[in-house]
């Protein structure tokens, strides 16, 4: 299957919500769960008002603050009030519109707030996820992997906004052989602090990522999502968990790939350039290319191993000027190794 899911992010996300390295994303990330405050207070306490023509919502004793675009869609919801209908409206109308429609109620709701702003308003259940938390699993566990090449426009894969993150990163050395073909692993995480999308994690082993970060040919794919009730920061050992099983797989892959190999560098296909072309034919190799391939081996001074004359094989395939008869000599030279097996 083909994966879109990185494809989708590159084509919504600003260039302020990109990032270069998991370093500066974490750096990112925990800075602004520093300038965060979770506030808890009765539905009687939220006061909208205004303030310069634009709406601003009183918590409490604790001051008035501007709302964001996901912030005021959650109130708008809390309030039970259409969103596009709002938006039509004068800031003082809204305001008015707000104060007549707020629940009541004893239960005490979470606002999140960064410096003057509303990031997000909650009830009891929801239970906040940090992004940076799950990025300190990651740094820690995830070493090996690095962002996929960049993009078109030079995104990297690591991206953060005001509503959610998300993060792609492959292993660029980790190709192994599944299936009798090459793939590298690789993964997806998501989360937001602020109840946009479910905290989760995507691995798979893959063949090629495109310029538009859609990552073609994508095998063995696990998924695993939590939503942020009470039980959510337990998700963090669910991802690392996951991820360790991607990275174990990978090394049991590449450590038996290495004994292919081996195995290929010391397994002689024959005698003389007759007998190895003779096995060559029996193997679906056309006669032209085995003999050149031999001829090839026999240039760089090379015995007739497995590997050698496979090595050979593929260089001769990437001359061959149609892409299908090129696709073609390369699985069936890749096929030989199951000789050293």
């Amino acid at each position: 299957m083909n994966l879109t899911q990185a494809s989708k992010e590159l084509f919504r996300r600003t260039p302020d919500e990109r990032f270069e390295s998991l370093t500066s994303l974490w750096e990112y990330c925990h800075h602004r769960r520093e300038r965060s405050t979770d506030r808890w207070q009765p539905p009687l306490s939220l006061i909208p008002n205004t303030e310069a023509d634009q709406l601003r919502l009183t918590v409490g004793h604790d001051g008035a603050f501007a709302l964001n675009d996901w912030s005021f869609a959650q109130l708008c919801k809390m309030a039970g009030v259409a969103k596009e209908t709002v938006n039509r409206l004068s800031a003082d109308t809204a305001s008015r519109v707000f104060r007549e429609t707020m629940p009541s109620g004893n239960k005490p709701l979470q606002i999140l707030t960064s410096e003057e702003i509303v990031r997000s308003l909650h009830g009891v259940t929801y239970t906040r996820l940090w992004d940076a938390d799950l990025l300190i699993m990651l740094r820690e566990f995830a070493v090996d992997f690095t962002p996929p090449p960049k993009a078109f426009d030079g995104s990297t894969g690591l991206y953060s906004g005001e509503q959610d993150l998300f993060v792609f990163m492959i292993d660029p050395t980790g190709w192994a052989e599944i299936g009798g073909e090459a793939f590298a692993p690789g993964f997806f995480v998501w989360n937001s602090e602020v109840g946009k999308r479910s905290v989760g994690v995507s691995t798979f082993g893959f063949q090629q990522v495109c310029q538009n970060h859609i990552v073609w040919d994508a095998t063995e794919v696990v998924e695993f999502t939590r939503k942020h009730t009470a039980s959510v920061h337990g998700s963090i050992a669910e991802i690392r968990q996951i991820i360790e099983a991607l990275i174990a797989k990978r090394d049991e892959r590449k450590d038996g790939f290495v004994r292919v190999i081996k195995r290929a560098m010391e397994t002689k296909l024959g005698d003389d350039a007759p007998e190895v072309e003779a096995l060559l034919a029996k193997s679906g190799i056309a006669r032209v290319l085995a003999k050149r391939a031999l001829e090839l081996t026999h240039e760089r001074g090379e015995r007739f191993t497995l590997w050698s004359v496979v090595d050979a094989l593929t260089q001769l395939a990437r001359e061959l000027p149609n892409a299908g008869d090129r696709n073609d000599a390369d699985q069936k030279a890749s096929s030989l190794l199951a000789l050293a097996r």
